[in-house]
């Protein structure tokens, strides 16, 4: 009963009418003392707390012999009306809030410390796109991305993922990153960019214990930075997968001569 009456305050009800809804679910028609008695509401409230749920059209009042007693109305009912008026004010509000968005200032970078939001986002921004998504991610954070990268080329997005380490995963281009454990102990965490539309751009260091600086954006500068970061290293994954042998007896077998940037040199 106790968790039955917690989901009900979850959809806007208080406590006292859960209690009440539930004890006529339980033994209807019912007068208020009888509701009061059975489910622990003052008496001095009960009546108070029937009025609401019959103005929220969730009870019914009976008048008979003088006598007040009340009946629920059946749940089926009450949960389809509370569905559809729950899927019509959502309907408004994307809308309605949508058109207030387009008057923020996009030129921000907004900081992301939570690794359940940073995850929440990328997805999102995935299940919205509608042309192109460009994806630099590792395999913790990829399988938590499947479903929906899948969801997306079935939209016919174009997907194009650079993927640090090995994966089986298929959907769209899939680049392997072939020296993830450098970069790891380079950058001490997982890298996660994603760029959707190149309308926005998520971008995100995830350390030990899930903790994450990250980062989203709508700043053209930002997306174009992030884009360039994504391409540029497909660009060389296609050329490590047709010249690897020669790149790494040129540049040494873990291409540490050609990350370094600041010399041009060869393995002698």
């Amino acid at each position: 009963m106790d968790r039955t009456i917690a989901y009900l305050t979850e959809l806007g009800l208080s406590e006292y009418e859960g209690r009440a809804y539930v004890s006529l679910l339980k033994s209807s028609p019912a007068t208020a003392y009888e509701i009061s008695k059975h489910s622990g509401i003052p008496t001095s409230k009960v009546y108070e707390v029937l009025k609401r749920l019959s103005g929220k059209g969730m009870i019914s009042i009976l008048e008979s012999d003088r006598t007040r007693r009340y009946t629920p109305v059946e749940p089926e009912l009450f949960l389809e009306r509370y569905r559809t008026k729950t899927e019509s004010v959502v309907d408004t509000l994307k809308s309605e809030l949508t058109n207030l968005d387009n008057t923020m200032d996009f030129s921000s970078v907004w900081n992301i410390t939570d690794y359940d939001y940073l995850m929440s986002k990328s997805k999102q921004m995935i299940r919205t796109a509608t042309r192109t998504i460009l994806l630099s991610v590792w395999k913790e954070e990829l399988e938590q991305m499947e479903d929906v990268l899948r969801d997306a080329l079935a939209r016919d997005v174009g997907i194009a993922i650079i993927h640090f380490g090995e994966t089986r995963f298929k959907c769209g281009q899939v680049y392997q990153h072939p020296i993830e454990d450098t970069l790891y102990q380079e950058k001490g965490g997982r890298g996660l960019v994603a760029v959707a539309d190149l309308q926005e751009v998520l971008m995100g260091t995830i350390f030990k214990y899930r903790r994450v600086n990250g980062a989203w954006s709508r700043n053209r500068g930002f997306i174009t930075m992030a884009e360039d970061y994504i391409k540029h290293d497909i660009y060389i994954m296609k050329i490590v997968k047709r010249f690897d042998n020669m790149l790494k007896t040129r540049f040494g077998s873990r291409y540490e001569k050609m990350r370094d940037v600041f010399s041009d040199e060869e393995v002698r």
